[in-house]
C-alpha cells in the first residue's frame, strides 16, 4: 500500500534512541525519512541531540523535555507526557517503536516488537531485563495494539507467545542506509585499516553489542582453531566492533587469545565513515549470533560486499537466503566454516557477490509501506 492511500497522522516517538544510535536508532533513521519520503503525516518526538538530524529531511519535529536523561524519566514522559502531546497534536495513532506504550490514550496505538528471545532465550539476558520486556510484549496482547514486526520468524513468534490475533501483526523487513554501507572503494579499506593501532593487513570482523546472544566467546575460540595451523604472520587479525555489553566472559577469552599469539581485538564503535571500510575489507565477517528478530549487521555487512557467516537460527535466514555462509553456534562448527572460507577465496568471492545483490532486496521504503498498513490496521475492530 503507498502511504499516500492512508491519511492518518502519526506521532513516531523517537526518545528511545540511544546516544551510540545502536539497532533502534537505525531503524528509526531508516524508516522515519522512507515515511516522510512517501508522503505519510508524520510528527517526530525525539531528543534535542536527535531533532536536527530529522529537521533535515524535513521531518515535522517536537522536542521532548530536556530533564527526560534515564531510563526511568523516559518511561514516567511515555506513560503521561506522550499521551498529553498526541492530543495536542491532534494525531490519529502513537506509533512506539521499542517495545513499550502508553496505556492511557484513546489515540491507537502501534508498537515495534524487535525480537522475542526474552522468551525463546532468557538465559541471554539480565533477569530484570527480561521481566520488563517480558511483560510488556504480553501487554501489547492485553490491549489488542496492533504490532510491527522486522521478520516472519519474529512474528510467528509473537503469535505463538501471546496468542495474539495474527491479522494484528504486521511483518516490515528492514532496510539499509546506502550511503554508509555500500561495496567499499580500495581508498576506503586503507583508511579504516590504517586507524587500527597497530595498523591491520587482513582481518575478520564481527559487529555486533559483545552480549551473551552474540556468542562472541565461541568466535574466538573458532578463530584461533581456523587460524592456529596459518604462520602468525599470515594470519588474519579478529577485530570485534560494537558497544560493550554485559557477557563477562569476553575479556577473558580475548586476554587468553592474546596471549597464545593471536591479533584479537576490541575495537569498539567503529565512525559510520569508516564502516563500509571494515565490513567490506573483512576476509569474512562472522555473526554466530544465537538468535536475533531481524539480523541488521548481517544485512548491513551483505550490503558492503562482505563474505557473511552468520547461523540459522530465528530470523537469520530470512535476511541472508542463500547469499551467506551457515555454521551451527558451537565453536567446532563455527571454526570449520571458517577454516573452509580462509582456504577458498573463490568462494569468499562468490557469497561476497551474491550477498550485495541480495542486499539490494531490502529497502527502506518498503519497510515504510508496511508500516502504513499496520497503521491503516489499527483501525479495524479490535
Amino acid at each position: 500500500m503507498s502511504a499516500r492511500a492512508d491519511r492518518s497522522s502519526v506521532l513516531i516517538d523517537a526518545t528511545s534512541i540511544p546516544l551510540n544510535r545502536g539497532g533502534v536508532g537505525r531503524y528509526l533513521d531508516g524508516v522515519i525519512p522512507a515515511l516522510h519520503r512517501a508522503g505519510a503525516s508524520i510528527i517526530v518526538v525525539c531528543k534535542h541531540a536527535d531533532a536536527g538530524r530529522f529537521r533535515a529531511w524535513g521531518v515535522a519535529v517536537v522536542e521532548a523535555p530536556p530533564g527526560m536523561r534515564s531510563t526511568p524519566s523516559r518511561f514516567v514522559w511515555e506513560q503521561w507526557g506522550l499521551p498529553r502531546l498526541a492530543k495536542r497534536t491532534g494525531v490519529d495513532v502513537i506509533h512506539s517503536p521499542h517495545y513499550t506504550f502508553p496505556l492511557a490514550t484513546r489515540r491507537r496505538r502501534v508498537v515495534t516488537v524487535h525480537d522475542l528471545t526474552f522468551f525463546s532465550h532468557p538465559e541471554l539476558h539480565t533477569r530484570l531485563k527480561g521481566l520488563f520486556f517480558r511483560f510488556w510484549v504480553r501487554l501489547s496482547r492485553v490491549f489488542s495494539v496492533v504490532v510491527v514486526a522486522p521478520s516472519a520468524a519474529t512474528a510467528a513468534e509473537y503469535v505463538r507467545v501471546t496468542g495474539a490475533d495474527p491479522t494484528r501483526v504486521i511483518v516490515a523487513l528492514h532496510g539499509y542506509d546506502s550511503e554508509h554501507f555500500h561495496e567499499p572503494t580500495r581508498d576506503e579499506i586503507d583508511v579504516f585499516r590504517r586507524s587500527q593501532h597497530p595498523p591491520v593487513s587482513r582481518w575478520i570482523g564481527f559487529l555486533g553489542t559483545l552480549e551473551p546472544r552474540k556468542n562472541v566467546v565461541n568466535l574466538i575460540s573458532a578463530f584461533r582453531a581456523a587460524t592456529v595451523a596459518l604462520e602468525p604472520d599470515e594470519r588474519p587479525a579478529l577485530l570485534l566492533a560494537g558497544g560493550p555489553g554485559w557477557d563477562t566472559k569476553i575479556d577473558p577469552a580475548v586476554e587468553n587469545a592474546i596471549a597464545a599469539g593471536f591479533d584479537v581485538r576490541k575495537i569498539g564503535y567503529v565512525p559510520l565513515s569508516q564502516i563500509s571500510g571494515f565490513l567490506g575489507g573483512s576476509e569474512i565477517v562472522a555473526y554466530p549470533s544465537l538468535g536475533e528478530g531481524f539480523g541488521l549487521p548481517v544485512l548491513e555487512a551483505m550490503a558492503t560486499g562482505a563474505c557473511v557467516v552468520t547461523t540459522r537460527r530465528l530470523a537469520l535466514p530470512e535476511v541472508g537466503g542463500e547469499a551467506v555462509a551457515y555454521s551451527d553456534v558451537d565453536a567446532a562448527s563455527i571454526s570449520q566454516v571458517l577454516t573452509e572460507l580462509l582456504a577458498i577465496p573463490a568462494e569468499r568471492h562468490r557469497l561476497a557477490a551474491a550477498a550485495a545483490r541480495r542486499a539490494a532486496e531490502f529497502t527502506w521504503a518498503r519497510c515504510a509501506d508496511k508500516h502504513v498498513d499496520a497503521y491503516l490496521r489499527s483501525r479495524s475492530p479490535r
